[in-house]
Order: C-alpha cells, then structure tokens, then sequence
C-alpha cells in the first residue's frame, strides 16, 4: 500500500487586531478598526510532514507577529486592502509558499454621539454584524470574495408559504401571512481584485436589504433569488454572490384557551430547529472563479 499526502495548508488562525488611527489636532481624533485575522498557507511544505523537516515552514508566530508589524506599518485602510497586503508579502517574501489566503471579520464600531456631537474617541458596538473577505494570492493573480454575516433581517408581513406537497408527516399548515426573519451570511466574489471596496460592500448590503424588504415573498428560496439578482444586475464588479439565509421560525400563539384572537400580533420565536436555505447566483459573463472560494 502506498500512502500519499494530499493538499495541506496551515497557517495562525484568528489574531485578534484592534488598530487605532490618529488624526486631527494633537492626534485627538481617533478611528478603530478592529479585526480577527486568519493566514493560511499552501507550497512545499511535504518534507515537514513526511521527515519533520520545518526548513521550508514559515511559523505561525512570524505570520501573527507580520499581521501586527503591518497594521503598525500602513494605513489599514478597507479590510481588502490590507488582506491583499497580507497576502500578497507571504507569497513574495518566501520562496516555499505557493499560495496565501487571508481571511478578515472586521467588527464595525460606531462613534457616541454627545449632545448631537460625535466623540472623537469614544465608540460603542455596531450589533453583531460582521463584515468579512478571504483573498487568495498567488505570484501570478489574486482573488478577493467579501461579505457580511449574521445580517439580521425581519419584517411583519409581505411573506407567504403555501402549496407545498403533503404527506403523513405534514403538519405545517399553509399560510398567505407571516413573519419572514433571517440572518444572512453573503459572499461575493469580485471580478477582479482592483474594486471600490467600501463603496461595492455598502451597496451589496444596501440591495439585499431593500430586496428583502420590498419583495412579496412566497418562499425564502425566492427572496434569496431575488436578492442576489439584484445585486448582481446592479454591480457588474461583483461576479458571484453565495448566501446563506437560516428561516428564523416565528408561530402565532393559539390564544383561544383564553377566550382571545391573535390576527397574526403574538408570536413564539424558535431558535431551532430552523430551515436553512443556500443558493448560488452568477453572472453569465463572470470570470472563472479560479482559487477564490
């Protein structure tokens, strides 16, 4: 029998970074980018598993200790940015790594507001949205897939589910009203690695969001259709998107035993189980995807 080694990468997963940027008078004024970084790495790195050989193994710790130096080192500026930076140094600076994938969840902070007036260095969280980007770099391209995750969307009518099939173990009844709520987690992958970040990212959201609230939905897996088409009819830099959409299940309450109605205003919310929906969008024109995803 002969044993082989597969694909390998490795890399420190999840260096936790909090960059503080000095401006105005005196440096007073203060912006905080705060980001949980992950460097993985493939190449030639067989001899360390077949012999422990480490010669070709450039350390995790130097990978942790690089992301650090180079948040210190450049304005961090878009998450892309600086995950191209990242990635883009471990491939040219050594001769083993083939390819580098960085993988960034930026937390957004907002300023306090004081009396109207926003607080040069004071900030309170911006709930659990994240945004996110992997960037795949190689000597030859890069590839970039950013978005967001735990998008909490909801709204209290405009939904519908009926006409599925039954059988003996249907007890879900049909309905032409109710409570559609999800938590979205979106990637898209860009066209090319050269995009309007910021701008690109808030109007992605921006589409998902006033799709999901302005389409009459007769099933999630339609409203993830129709998400996804419009962000990629209105943003030709983004090739394809993937989201996931969990159904975040909310019953009306039987409130008969207490001699009262309930026109869909009190509802149980479930946490699980819950229907979980995935879907694919691309563009017909869109790049092969290469090493992105």
């Amino acid at each position: 029998m002969t044993v082989r080694l597969g694909d390998n990468q490795y890399g420190k997963a999840e260096t936790h970074v909090v960059r503080v940027t000095k401006g105005g008078t005196g440096g007073s004024l203060h912006d905080i980018k705060d980001m949980t970084v992950t460097v993985m790495l493939a190449g030639d790195f067989a001899d360390t598993h077949l012999t422990g050989d480490n010669s070709k193994v450039v350390p995790t710790d130097s990978q942790k200790n690089a992301v650090f130096a180079l948040a210190k080192e450049f304005a961090v500026g878009e998450i892309e940015h600086f995950a191209l930076r990242l990635a883009r140094q471990f491939v040219h600076d050594h001769a083993s790594v083939r390819r580098a994938r960085v993988s960034i969840a930026e937390q957004p902070w907002t300023r306090i507001t004081i009396r109207g007036k926003p607080h040069p260095h004071a900030f309170e969280r911006a709930g659990s949205e994240l945004r996110v980007t992997t960037v795949t770099s190689t000597r030859d391209a890069d590839w970039v897939v950013s978005g967001v995750t735990d998008l909490t969307l909801l709204k209290t009518t405009g939904s519908e589910f009926w006409g599925f099939p039954k059988d003996r173990f249907t007890t879900l009844p049909e309905t032409h009203d109710r409570v559609l709520a999800t938590a979205v987690d979106a990637r898209w992958r860009y066209a090319r690695a050269d995009a309007d970040w910021s701008a690109a990212r808030d109007e992605v959201r921006r589409l998902i969001v006033e799709t999901f609230a302005t389409k009459h939905s007769l099933s999630l897996q339609q409203t993830l259709y129709a998400m996804g088409e419009a962000v990629l009819q209105a943003r030709h830099e983004v090739a394809e998107i993937r989201m996931a959409m969990p159904n975040r299940h909310h019953f009306a309450v039987d409130l008969s035993p207490f001699g009262m109605d309930n026109d869909n205003e009190v509802f149980y919310a479930a946490d699980r189980p819950y229907g979980l929906i995935e879907g694919t969008l691309t563009r017909d024109d869109a790049p092969e995807p290469g090493l992105a995803w």
